[in-house]
């Protein structure tokens, strides 16, 4: 018989999310058919009392159910090393709220935090990727305009611009040498010479979609494109990307296969990689989506394939 867990999601705003597409919501309605306690905070919630960390928790239960998805208990003030698993979950940006919570996180030390605080604040999820140079496009981060400049010569007058902190497609520009925005698109983007900007290559093969892999304990379960709108450069879901079944191709494998040791070793058990036209563009750490749309496309339940995963992590499966 399975042990039953106490499992604890550190999230955005529980009334904040969309059932049909968000992975967090599965995740914990699967957990919740097995058995398991399911608690929910958000990162301020989190603290540390007599050198512990703690949290103002609330027991949750959930129904995909529009409008009364989420049955919320009193809260109560747990130490987090009660709990067998924690789900780090928050949406991006990093800012200081997030690090703070995340080292918070990183003083657990009988609770698995998935994926690992320490790996998370190592993986920066624009930077990550750039362990891995051979795989990726041509990439370069700076705060300077002019350095930017001189990269869209370099590239043939077309590059991609992003924060380093963005999510969901936000802050992301396709720049051309002749844009007669392109002096101030570059202001915005640094703020004027103040903020590190990722400038990358732009890859044709984005019309056809950027891929989206998802990685648990660096295996691959599943993937789908995301095929940007016509008049639209991003391919991200929020905006208005629309998903396509994908297949794990050969280069894809070899991708893996490059990254997954350093994945494991630092700890990053569930995520997302974006692969365009071959090439590794993202590696999405903090809160990798597409569990949903890739079970649409499918008929799997991928949420049921990671909490296997997980309640083996932790002796789920015994006792």
């Amino acid at each position: 018989m399975a042990r039953k867990l106490s499992m604890a999601f550190v999230m955005d705003p529980i009334e904040s999310i969309q059932i049909d597409a968000d992975t967090t919501f599965v995740l914990m309605l699967e957990a919740q058919q097995r058995g398991h306690r399911v608690l929910y905070c958000q990162p301020g919630d989190l603290g540390v009392d007599a050198g512990a960390p703690v949290g103002r928790l609330q027991e949750v239960r959930v129904q995909r159910k529009a409008g009364n998805y989420a049955d919320l208990g009193p809260l109560q003030t747990v130490a987090l090393d009660e709990l067998d698993v924690i789900f780090q979950r928050k949406d991006p940006p990093v800012d200081e709220a997030y690090v703070v919570a995340t080292q918070i996180l990183g003083l657990c030390r009988r609770a698995r935090v998935l994926n690992r605080p320490a790996g998370i604040l190592t993986a920066n999820e624009k930077l990550y990727a750039l362990l891995f140079p051979e795989l990726m496009p041509e990439t370069r981060v700076t705060r300077s305009i002019p350095e930017l400049l001189d990269f869209l010569e370099k590239m043939g007058g077309e590059m991609i611009v992003k924060p380093l902190d963005g999510k969901g497609g936000e802050g992301i520009f396709h720049i051309t040498r002749g844009d007669r925005n392109l002096s101030s698109i570059l202001e915005q983007a640094t703020r004027f010479g103040e903020r590190w900007t990722l400038a990358q290559r732009y890859l044709p093969a984005v019309r056809e979609g950027d891929k989206r892999i998802l990685l648990v304990d660096g295996e691959p379960i599943g993937a789908l494109y995301r095929v940007p709108a016509p008049k639209e450069t991003r391919a991200n879901l929020h905006v208005g990307g629309q998903p396509k079944r994908a297949s794990i191709d050969e280069v894809d494998r070899q991708i893996i296969a490059r990254i997954a040791p350093s994945l494991r070793e630092d700890g990053l058990f569930f995520v997302g990689i974006d692969v365009i036209g071959g090439k590794l563009t993202e590696v999405n750490v903090t809160s990798p989506t597409g569990v949903q749309e890739i079970n649409t496309l499918e008929n799997r339940c991928l949420e049921a394939e990671i909490l296997d995963r997980v309640e083996g992590l932790v002796g789920g499966n015994s006792g």
